[in-house]
């Protein structure tokens, strides 16, 4: 062949080769296309998230606060925090834009105190955890393990740890790497949605007040807008402008006017949230008097939930996983002296693991909390159990007499002797009315042309304790100052009551379906570490002599057969 010609196919063959990737280039360009070949699918976004990423009109900044010198737990929480923002990043188109930094990195001392308070103040929780350096000793390092996302002026902060103390520390990290996308994406949709949606705090029936409230209205106000308000007989439309109600801790009866209002707000889809405390009694009752009588709290409610589906007991739970208080054990005329002791009326409840609202939560500390039945009224309405108590229960009918003496009494573990008593429950479905076959002139003293006997589908969550959502108070210089909601000022600690409420509030209001991303599942494939001990030797004797030996083989192979072919 021409050596010319030659040379012209080969600079055609090259010019078609550059052609054909420059449209490879932008064909991919126009069709996105990424494929999850993990069995778990957890490189898999949902629609929804699709849809929030896919809408977004600006840059959204995400400041991860989760770098430096980690243990390896928290390296691989690290690592997925980054695949996630990545996978964001590609279904975004670039929209957004991230960053870790260390805040225990920091140098200076008064810098780095400095910020470790404007993290605590926007909303992100510490976390001690243990540091082996390079010298064999062990020290602590505190850490933010969260985020602050922001957009057009706005900030978020997410919390991405769920710490459960009664569970390991893996299964907790990967609790956490399972609701990353959840937690990113909520935050993200509360910051970039046109509309927030109203929530009320019902008032006038001896509700908690503002102060009382206030640690869970912190939270709820980050992506709902608050109110206040009582119920006007004269108006029966006076709750349709909101999208939830909140009824929390109500001492004294409603009127069936008023429950005619309630009842056709939810006829019409509107969300309840309904903090009951079927028995009247109040720990500091128990701070002035070493005993209190607990007795039958009447509000006029019950024919109204059990037509919902639920029944609430005139009892008070006890349960040997319960909060410590401190009791005075000196005798009469000597110095005061405290101890811990189990206080077997503030259980600790556990959440339902297959429920997007409770999966991998931690406890939720209740005090004085009673017992919910379900009762199948209407087929319509599904009910699930969200909040229960421990394997060893008691339970107590009121009227009863409460003292503090029970403290300090140790209790068979035989009195516990009933197990997972319910005591918050979600209602899904159309609810019938209270009021059918009923003259409703004769109730709210005039027709009402609009009143309806079965409702929309809506959602409503119902807790026997209405402490669950009131927060304690502390004075600081002559002032009440409230405390988060959840923390105990005695051990210390912070349990899971902000963040069941707030999941409660997102899972009632969701309309996109991300609260079905809380019931991910990612297997957790961690090695034994007992078998890791046993055969270590073994496998590192493998690991070192096994590819040597291999290279060896096939070299010495490669020129047996080169020999024998070339040379022969």
């Amino acid at each position: 062949m021409d050596k010319k010609v030659y040379k012209k196919q080969q600079i055609i063959r090259l010019a078609l080769l550059l052609a054909s990737i420059i449209l490879i280039c932008i064909i991919s360009n126009q069709f996105f296309l990424r494929l999850d070949l993990t069995s778990d699918k957890r490189y898999t976004l949902s629609p929804a998230t699709h849809n929030i990423l896919g809408d977004l009109d600006e840059v959204v900044y995400v400041r991860v606060y989760l770098d430096g010198d980690l243990p390896v737990g928290f390296r691989r929480m690290r690592t997925a925090i980054r695949e996630m923002l990545d996978e964001f990043r590609v279904v975004s188109r670039h929209h957004i834009h991230y960053e870790f930094i260390d805040p225990s990195g920091i140098d200076d001392n008064a810098v780095r105190e400095d910020l470790f308070v404007q993290l605590h103040d926007k909303g992100l929780r510490p976390t001690n955890i243990d540091i082996t350096e390079r010298g064999g000793g062990r020290s602590q390092k505190l850490v933010f393990p969260g985020a602050i996302i922001s957009y057009k002026g706005m900030e978020m902060p997410v919390n991405l740890l769920r710490n459960n103390p009664s569970l390991q520390a893996e299964e907790n990290l990967n609790n956490s790497v399972q609701g990353l996308e959840y937690e990113l994406i909520s935050s993200l949709q509360s910051l970039i949605k046109p509309e927030t949606k109203k929530i009320a705090f019902l008032e006038g029936h001896g509700e908690l007040d503002e102060l009382l409230v206030s640690g869970i209205s912190s939270v709820i106000s980050r992506s709902y807008d608050i109110y206040r308000g009582q119920i006007d007989g004269r108006n029966l439309q006076s709750l349709d402008d909101y999208h939830a109600l909140i009824i929390a801790k109500p001492l004294h009866p409603f009127s069936e006017v008023e429950k005619y209002v309630i009842d056709q707000y939810i006829m019409k889809g509107g969300r309840v949230m309904w903090f009951i405390d079927p028995v009247s009694i109040d720990l500091d009752s128990l701070t002035y008097a070493s005993e209190a009588i607990a007795l039958i709290n009447d509000l006029n409610l019950d024919d109204q939930l059990f037509r919902y589906g639920v029944r609430l007991n005139p009892n008070l739970v006890m349960d040997r996983n319960c909060l410590l208080i401190p009791l005075n054990v000196a005798l009469a005329g000597e110095e005061a002296r405290f101890v811990p002791a189990p206080w077997y009326f503030s259980p600790l409840l556990a959440g339902n693991d297959n429920h997007p609202v409770t999966k991998g939560l931690t406890y939720v500390k209740s005090e004085f909390a009673s017992v919910i039945d379900t009762v199948a009224t209407s087929s319509s309405v599904s009910r699930e159990v969200l909040l229960h108590s421990s394997r060893h229960t008691r339970v107590l009918n009121a009227p009863l007499m409460v003292s503090l003496d029970m403290a300090r009494k140790e209790l068979s573990p035989a009195d516990f002797n009933m197990s997972r008593q319910p005591v918050a429950v979600l209602l899904e479905g159309r609810f019938p009315s209270l009021f059918t076959n009923r003259m409703i002139s004769g109730i709210i003293g005039m027709d009402d042309p609009a009143f309806r006997e079965s409702g929309e589908e809506t959602r409503m969550l119902v807790v026997a304790d209405g402490d669950i959502i009131r927060n304690d108070i502390t004075v600081a210089g002559g002032r009440p100052e409230p405390l988060p909601l959840g923390y105990d000022r005695y051990s210390g600690r912070t349990f899971g009551n902000s963040e069941f409420i707030m999941n409660a509030i997102n899972y009632l209001l969701d309309e996109e379906g991300l609260m079905a991303l809380r019931t991910r599942e990612l297997q957790l494939r961690l090695l034994d570490r007992s078998k890791v001990r046993e055969q270590r030797t073994r496998w590192q004797i493998i690991n070192m002599v096994l590819p040597v030996a291999l290279v060896l083989f096939f070299g010495v192979l490669y020129n047996w057969t080169r020999k024998k072919f070339f040379f022969s």
